[in-house]
Parts: C-alpha cells; structure tokens; sequence
C-alpha cells in the first residue's frame, strides 16, 4: 500500500458539521452582496452632480434624464454611430458605451458647453457656414470629436479629418460640408491663439 501524502489538512468534522477554522476561510473568499445602487459625483460643464444612480445606467442617460442636457443624443446605442460623443476628462467618448458610475469624480464637456445661439463656439460656427449638418442629429457627436481632435492637432489634412471623424456617422450631407467645416474651424481656432 502506498503511503498518502497530502499537503494540507481535511477540515475536522464537528458533530456532522465543518470546523469553524474552515467556515472563516471560506467566509473571506465568499463573494460580496450585490451593488444596485450607488452615489456618484460629476462635474458636467463646469457644474457639479451628486446623485444615486442604478450602476447600469448609461452615461448618456444620466446626462440626459438625470443632469437634463438632451444635447447628446442617443443613437445606436452600440458605440457605433457616434451620436452621442462626449468630452470626459478632455477625451471623446461614446457615453452610450460607459455606465455612470464609471465616469465617477469625472470632468465632463457636452455639446451645450460649447457656446451660445447669440455666441457660437467656433467649430460650431464653422459647421453652420459650411452647411456641416442637415438633420442635426449627428452633430453634437461631430462638434465634440471636432473640439477635442482641433485640440489635440490644431493643424491637419483632409485626408487626416476623414480618418479621425470615421467614427461619426452621418446619413444626410455626404460628409464634404463636415469636412470643409473642421478645416475652416481649425483656421478660426488658429486665429484666436494668435491673436
């Protein structure tokens, strides 16, 4: 017979029933309660947001039905379209794609950020002059990837703008107006740095 050889100890059974030592370890390593639930802080266009949210709740529906900013739209709801691109911490992102809670104790910059009827943001300008929407619903994801792509790259080709913009999907204007828009703000952008 060969000799047993183990490299631990069977937990010793107490009147039918596993040792207290063995239910503590297990105990540790047992899964926590479920989070529904949770309270979460937000700067959104310069103003702060405390709320409790469901922890599955989208970014773009707590910015448009908690925060009430319908700017951003909610289009695929796959990160796909674009529709609803946000500036989070100075990054665009699909906030279709992000749960609220993950954008927790985030700066975030939506499409009412960027100016007024009476006082356009520039990109915004551009786009009107340039006929870089019809329907609209696109835009605000446009406007957002714009402002952060100019940001980061003040100066770019075409070709350039067609790549970094292949993310936004527009059904309406064929995409020239859009492109001739971001060249033009790009300019007015360089503009107002110099002078």
């Amino acid at each position: 017979m060969k000799k047993r050889t183990t490299s631990g100890k069977r937990p010793r059974r107490i009147d039918g029933a596993t040792s207290h030592r063995a239910i503590s370890a297990r105990g540790r390593n047992a899964t926590p309660p479920l989070v529904d639930r949770k309270e979460i802080t937000l700067r959104v266009n310069g103003n702060t947001h405390v709320a409790t949210v469901d922890v599955r709740t989208t970014l773009v529906d707590f910015i448009r039905e908690q925060v009430g900013l319908t700017g951003t739209h909610v289009g695929c709801e796959h990160g796909v379209c674009g529709a609803c691109t946000i500036l989070l911490d100075r990054e665009p992102v699909r906030s279709c794609l992000l749960f609220a809670v993950q954008a927790d104790g985030a700066e975030i910059s939506t499409v009412e950020s960027l100016g007024t009827p009476e006082h356009l943001h520039p990109v915004q300008e551009a786009f009107r002059d340039h006929h870089g929407l019809q329907c609209g619903f696109c835009t605000p994801g446009f406007l957002m990837t714009t402002v952060a792509l100019l940001h980061d790259r003040p100066t770019l080709s075409e070709a350039e703008i067609r790549s970094a913009l292949s993310g936004n999907l527009c059904r309406c204007t064929g995409y020239q107006g859009i492109v001739e828009a971001v060249l033009d703000a790009a300019q007015r952008l360089r503009a107002l740095t110099h002078s």
